[in-house]
């Protein structure tokens, strides 16, 4: 199990926010922390740190006025980072090699994918001519509905028919070099894990995955560790000091190590 950094933009400054709270409508979201620091302080420290394959996300749709501030945010990152973090939000055929160019390892894709609530193979294709398998992570963050998990678009806030299960993880293991799954149902609660959803990606296990949400304790960190047979990677985001978390960024490098 390894700690994956995070750099979370909106409105044109790093926060963090609680998931299910973002609205495209008025660039409307629930926020925990706004930091005084652009988005490259953070990728340094992470730099410092050696910590590979952290995400910046982008949290502002492209048609939004704050789109340009937040893309000029995840910009510095890159720069102060070169291949050292991937970068999502908004992204497509026609912009992807662009952040690549810009320093970024791989580019992290949801709502271009997941398009009428179902898998457009046509535009994962797409990806692929323009990025490469290996720049490419997909985002399969998921809410629960009824007894399942389904993946969500649109900065979480729209409901897939693709359920989140090993059956699914194998079809698009395919197209792309790790997968990314924000259990958007916590995300920025630092109210525990969502067990079901890291026992899932631990027994899959195929490919390197990366789980955010929810952690907010020391604790949770293990348990994820344990039943994620610490084949799963970790955020931390809301509940890391660095975010005005009371969990030690140096303590959880101890951890995780």
């Amino acid at each position: 199990m390894r700690f994956r950094p995070c750099i979370d933009i909106h409105n044109g400054k790093v926060k963090q926010i609680v998931g299910g709270s973002l609205r495209d409508e008025q660039d409307q979201a629930c926020e925990n922390f706004v930091s005084g620091k652009d988005a490259d302080y953070y990728a340094g420290l992470y730099r410092r740190d050696t910590l590979y394959g952290g995400h910046v996300i982008m949290l502002n749709p492209t048609s939004s006025p704050w789109y340009e501030a937040t893309r000029r945010q995840a910009l510095l990152a890159l720069a102060a980072y070169p291949h050292g973090l991937q970068v999502g939000g908004g992204i497509n055929p026609e912009n992807a090699a662009a952040f690549l160019d810009a320093g970024a390892s791989h580019v992290i894709v949801t709502s271009f994918v997941f398009q009428g609530g179902e898998i457009r193979y046509d535009n994962l294709e797409r990806l692929l001519g323009a990025v490469g398998r290996e720049h490419l992570v997909l985002d399969l963050s998921c809410r629960k509905k009824g007894d399942d998990y389904y993946i969500v678009t649109d900065r979480w806030q729209s409901f897939t028919e693709v359920k989140l299960t090993e059956q699914t993880l194998d079809e698009l293991a395919a197209y792309c070099d790790e997968f990314l799954v924000h259990a958007a149902d916590v995300e920025g609660k630092s109210s525990g894990i969502e067990q079901e959803v890291v026992r899932l990606l631990g027994s899959w296990g195929k490919l390197p995955v990366t789980y955010a949400g929810g952690v907010g304790s020391y604790e949770d960190l293990l348990l994820l560790g344990e039943i994620g047979k610490q084949a799963v990677d970790v955020t931390v985001g809301s509940a890391l000091d660095l975010f005005g978390g009371p969990l030690s960024y140096r303590e959880i490098l101890k951890i995780c190590s």
